[in-house]
């Protein structure tokens, strides 16, 4: 799945996405691809001296992995969109730099009506940078009223 897809699948575009590509993915497991181009403004003020993807935004980039999974293999209830209700046991391990390209791993651990547990884990080169369990769940779409 390409980055065009994902856009669509999930609803999230520029400056926000932080996916590339979604390499595999089945019923309970997503590995999804981020490219940090070192031309990325995060790059710019995140640290002037020594730039550093946020451990913050690649939380973010498995929230994003993980509502492609759930929108391909758990359809959301009309009028719903899915959420991130808790996030626990965050631990970053080693830090993400320009260049480097994001490995993204969610898996579903269990799931009760629409809630699900997710565990995603994140890294570079085959070492992990970052890791967590969270839990996505559904809510009713916000009525946007124009003026």
């Amino acid at each position: 799945m390409n980055r065009e897809t994902i856009k669509q699948v999930i609803g999230v575009g520029e400056p926000y996405l932080w996916l590339d590509e979604v390499i595999q993915i089945n019923d309970n497991r997503i590995h999804a691809r981020k490219f940090l181009d070192p031309n990325l403004d995060i790059f710019k003020s995140h640290y002037v001296d020594f730039p550093l993807f946020p451990g913050s935004l690649q939380c973010e980039a498995t929230f994003q992995a993980s509502a492609v999974l759930i929108a391909q293999t758990h359809p959301v209830t009309a009028g719903h969109i899915p959420v991130i209700a808790r996030v626990r046991n965050t631990k970053f391990r080693k830090m993400a730099r320009p260049g480097d390209t994001l490995d993204i791993i969610v898996e579903i651990e269990d799931q009760v009506g629409s809630a699900f547990t997710l565990k995603g884990h994140v890294s570079v080169a085959g070492a992990t940078t970052t890791e967590l369990i969270f839990i996505a769940t559904e809510a009713p779409a916000p009525t946007i009223i124009a003026s």
